[in-house]
């Protein structure tokens, strides 16, 4: 068996007992693992004892930070490196090993990683879903989520999904994938992506009135590949017919329809994203910045987590 690697794992999670059984057996190189929990109903913190994480409990104020930053602030890891895993993700035994030898260089305070991301079953090689880069590994103290400045838009969540890491340093790449597959049925897809539209629709009206993107990465056409996605995104807002436009990137121009039927219902889906973004937006524009809504008042969070190792509920 291989020894621990000094990496903290941090795995913000609610609701996730399908998924973390195989999320946290695929972490157990790591010497610590803490599992962010926002007070789940199911099994989620009972799966998580068991696999010997640290449990906190995160309460979300509805303003910022969100999860993430706010376990990169507060958590105290043991260890300068921390990798980032969401609970529908796998760190593969090729990937740890390569974790392993990367570490050791001084020449980078980070590290993308590359996912394979499974639909119905199915790996979506095509479509622009592949390659998939993320920033999950970096020392601790040199990386912090980016802030849109989304927060007053209510029911997107209490955690970082499409912002980005920004790292004082240099960043690598990773050659070995790691696995993106949640276990869960359409129904959270869809539920998880009503969501999502919200927090996409806010940041839609940000980049058509121009709002100061400072403390972001940044929009740059010859820039690294988040800057171009993120310039190519103020051109995206400005089209129209988007929806369609959608399906036909993914589905024709980038080949989706060679991953089969489960591509074909992706794309389908995405379309379908795309639409509840468009008229999400055109509810804000039509309520001055703000969506047709109520929303629910929210406990505060702690500002510290408790003692290492411990448990809240």
């Amino acid at each position: 068996m291989s020894s621990t690697l000094p990496v903290s794992v941090l795995i913000p999670a609610k609701n996730e007992q399908a998924n973390l059984p195989a999320c946290l057996a695929s972490v157990t190189r790591a010497d610590e693992v803490f599992i962010v929990d926002s007070q789940s109903s199911d099994k989620s913190v009972e799966i998580a004892q068991s696999y010997g994480a640290n449990v906190v409990q995160f309460y979300f104020n509805g303003r910022w930070p969100k999860k993430k930053n706010w376990s990169l602030e507060n958590l105290p890891f043991r260890n300068e490196w921390v990798l980032i895993v969401d609970c529908d993700e796998r760190i593969t035994p090729e990937l740890w090993d390569e974790i392993a030898q990367a570490i050791q260089n001084p020449e980078y305070n980070g590290y993308y990683l590359n996912r394979q991301v499974f639909f119905l079953g199915t790996w979506i090689r095509h479509g622009g879903k592949y390659p998939d880069w993320n920033l999950r590994l970096f020392k601790h103290k040199k990386g912090r989520y980016e802030n849109l400045n989304t927060e007053d838009i209510p029911n997107t969540g209490d955690n970082e999904v499409h912002e980005h890491v920004i790292l004082d340093g240099k960043a690598g790449y990773l050659k070995n994938d790691m696995i993106h597959e949640d276990f869960r049925d359409l129904y959270h897809w869809i539920e998880r992506h009503n969501r999502y539209s919200n927090w996409e629709a806010r940041v839609y009206l940000n980049l058509l009135r121009g709002k100061d993107d400072t403390g972001t990465i940044g929009a740059n056409l010859f820039g690294n590949a988040v800057q171009r996605k993120r310039f190519l995104k103020k051109l995206w807002v400005r089209l129209p017919f988007k929806p369609f436009l959608r399906f036909v990137l993914f589905y024709i121009i980038r080949r989706g329809f060679l991953d089969g039927r489960a591509g074909y219902i992706y794309a389908r889906l995405l379309s379908q994203y795309e639409y509840q973004i468009g008229v999400k937006l055109y509810e804000l524009r039509k309520y001055g910045g703000q969506l047709n809504t109520t929303s629910t008042p929210v406990a505060e969070q702690p500002s510290v987590p408790q003692e290492v190792g411990q448990t809240v509920l």
